[in-house]
């Protein structure tokens, strides 16, 4: 029986770079608790800890498309070194600013100026999609890098809070700065798998938000990433109302691992369907599986729910980008791929917000309200962009992008 997943790293350089992106993207999931771990502990002040991370955070989320777009101008080597450097040097003056209790203002600037850091799941689907463009093997490319994330939300995470809290409170941070360094050498260095640089066709400069298929996509998962945010907020809510805090961990976990699995088994299947049915349908899947939710009022209910819950999350982010890759045209690639994981991301964020406002106001159980609402609104968005996913060519989008950029 055939191995999808061994068939695409047989493609020369394909192992080095996905390897050396796995290990550059984790200061994605590290630095944000990282930068909470280290400052609560060293400054006591957890609103500090919180605005410092936010502030790190929100600017990267804005800045990565802009730096994707440049990477799609002028190549990932030539963008992506020096704001790996300005980056790095940025989290190691962090580190300074709290270890000799410098001001609180340079916290703040050196989280800002670390948000240079590039959007390395996207430079890697970029190199995956120069490899495969238009073959099947890429939706089981992206299916990887799909599990490769979910594993980097998960280890990461852990990782930067269990070094902080076990060794000392930089810890976490310091070692999210040297994967990022080490990781993004190691990948800027594989020259021969780097994308080329494509001219934008009829002249465009335009971004890759302003085409409608990005920005249809974009806006849905902000919602599908308010339910990941929500599952995990309303869960250790839960599980503390229930007397079993420590349970936390374990159900989040399940929930990463019912996407870790059927994501899998999405990448070695060669489905047929459209991929804007088969996003619609992932969403679908999504919205009506956080129906269990409202009702698991145990802990073995609510790891079971929460393990549903997460089925159809890989799915939908395998079938997003895939979208991305056939909707932008190729001289925005990079820059459209980054805008759907800045959405996800703000989703996240706000997600947990709300979800931590309706714990806060009207109980644990209903913070998974905001998941429901979050997949039914995520699924409407997709329903009625179901015209423009499917009738727009590259070509006829790459004729509309002059118009973008007026």
């Amino acid at each position: 029986m055939r191995n999808p997943y061994g068939e695409i790293f047989r493609v020369p350089g394909a192992k080095g770079f996905a390897a050396a992106a796995f290990f550059a993207r984790l200061p994605i999931a590290m630095a944000p608790i990282g930068i909470v771990a280290m400052l609560s502990q060293a400054r006591g002040e957890y609103w500090l800890a919180g605005a410092v991370s936010a502030t790190f955070a929100l600017t990267n989320a804005f800045a990565a498309p802009q730096i994707s777009r440049w990477i799609d101008r002028f190549g990932q080597t030539a963008v992506a070194t020096p704001t790996t450097i300005m980056s790095v040097i940025a989290f190691l003056t962090l580190l300074a600013a709290t270890h000799y209790d410098w001001p609180s203002w340079s916290l703040f600037v050196s989280a800002f100026l670390a948000a240079a850091m590039p959007s390395v799941p996207a430079m890697v689907r970029a190199r995956w999609t120069e490899k495969f463009r238009d073959r099947p093997e890429l939706n089981t490319a992206f299916a990887f890098e799909s599990v490769a994330d979910e594993l980097v939300y998960i280890a990461g995470a852990s990782l930067s809070v269990g070094l902080s809290v076990a060794l000392f409170p930089e810890a976490g941070m310091l070692a999210s700065t040297i994967l990022l360094a080490f990781g993004m050498a190691a990948f800027i260095l594989q020259r021969s798998s780097e994308p080329k640089v494509r001219q934008p066709e009829h002249g465009s400069s335009g971004s890759a938000i302003m085409l409608r298929p990005v920005q249809i996509i974009t806006l849905a998962l902000i919602f599908v990433g308010s339910i990941f945010a929500t599952a995990e907020v309303s869960s250790v809510a839960i599980t503390k109302e229930l007397g079993q805090p420590t349970a936390a961990s374990l159900v989040i976990g399940v929930y990463a691992a019912g996407s870790f699995i059927v994501g899998l088994i999405v990448g070695a299947l060669n489905l047929q369907a459209p991929k804007q049915r088969l996003l619609a349908l992932s969403i679908a899947v999504v919205a009506l599986t956080t129906l269990p939710l409202l009702v698991a009022n145990t802990v073995p209910l609510l790891a079971l729910a929460v393990f549903v819950s997460g089925v159809a999350i890989s799915p939908t982010f395998i079938m997003a980008f895939g979208l991305i890759e056939r909707r932008v045209p190729e001289a925005m690639l990079t820059e459209g791929i980054t805008w759907v994981m800045t959405g996800i991301g703000i989703g996240m964020a706000l997600g947990a917000f709300v979800a931590g406002w309706v714990v806060d106001n009207y109980g644990a159980q209903n913070g998974f309200w905001v998941s429901v609402a979050a997949g039914t609104i995520a699924f409407v968005i997709v329903l009625f962009g179901q015209k423009t996913l499917a009738g727009e060519t590259e070509s006829e989008i790459s004729q509309a992008a002059p118009q973008a950029a007026e």
